[in-house]
């Protein structure tokens, strides 16, 4: 299908972004690198009138070192985030997530912030955030505000995202000092969305599990934490009955949708299955 008519403005700045969201309130869009909001476009389920395209803010891109932090600048495509050499030292499972999303096409054009912003609890990277309890900083015209990931992702395709704010930067934790991780997705195809996905770190002190964090994908209206498991696993030692069972326990407490993909019952199956794999992984056990 062919977009509604819209309007177009090309931001050189971040703050421009945000006079030109500012202006136009609900009826603009942020344009990252495309591939989540123009399908919608096409497809008439999202109309802006006027779409702000802040693909040349430079100042949005790369990766650095801020203390115990990656700072990660939201226009960074994902080819970008799976290459750098400090996400992979640091926060592999970033690294490794990511280069499940999509295609090669999407990796080189799709941005983190673009993926983040967009809301979908079928993206991977929604619940590896939630996993990794990293932060996401917004700018507006009042300055910048810091929001952590499981109080940014609202409802299904809604953030905490003001209409006049932009998403500039994703601060996520160093995985260092006894940490391990995982991400285990289940699909029809390689490009496809997940049908469901979890993500695991966890880390290690004398042979048993000190802290496990697991997010999971597309088993709720947003990225939701596998808190059951995350608590049966405290203090438990690296084994793999202790891992299975704290794995059986991944879909309590979750609304998985039902669509054409999977029934809300197979996906809690799914979420069972790849959670005891991406711990067994994490863990080592």
């Amino acid at each position: 299908m062919i977009p509604a008519a819209f309007d177009y403005v090309r931001a050189s700045s971040v703050e421009e972004a945000i006079a030109a969201l500012a202006e136009h309130g609900d009826e603009a869009k942020v344009l990252a690198g495309g591939h989540s909001l123009l399908p919608l476009m096409r497809l008439r389920l999202a109309y802006p009138s006027v779409v702000v395209d802040i693909g040349r803010i430079d100042a949005l891109r790369g990766v650095r070192e801020d203390a115990e932090m990656l700072a990660i600048g939201a226009m960074t495509t994902h080819a970008a985030v799976v290459a750098d050499p400090l996400v992979r030292e640091h926060c592999g499972v970033l690294s490794a997530a990511t280069g499940q999303v999509g295609d090669r096409q999407v990796r080189n054009r799709g941005t983190i912030g673009g993926a983040l912003a967009h809301g979908d609890a079928a993206g991977d990277l929604p619940a590896v955030v939630a996993a990794l309890e990293a932060e996401l900083v917004v700018q507006g015209p009042g300055g910048r505000r810091t929001v952590a990931a499981r109080d940014f992702f609202v409802d299904y395709l809604e953030t905490a995202l003001a209409a006049d704010e932009v998403l500039v930067e994703i601060r996520v934790p160093k995985l260092d000092h006894g940490w391990g991780y995982d991400y285990q997705k289940f699909n029809r195809v390689a490009q496809a969305w997940a049908i469901v996905g979890s993500c695991a770190v966890v880390r290690r002190e004398n042979g048993r599990i000190a802290e496990a964090r697991v997010g999971l994908t597309n088993m709720g209206s947003v990225p939701v934490r596998a808190t059951a498991t995350e608590s049966a696993l405290a203090g438990a030692a690296v084994d793999p009955d202790a891992l299975r069972s704290a794995a059986e326990q991944a879909a309590e407490g979750t609304e998985p949708p039902s669509d054409l993909n999977a029934q809300p019952d197979y996906r809690r199956h799914l979420a069972r299955v790849l959670t005891r794999r991406a711990l067994e992984r994490a863990a080592g056990g």
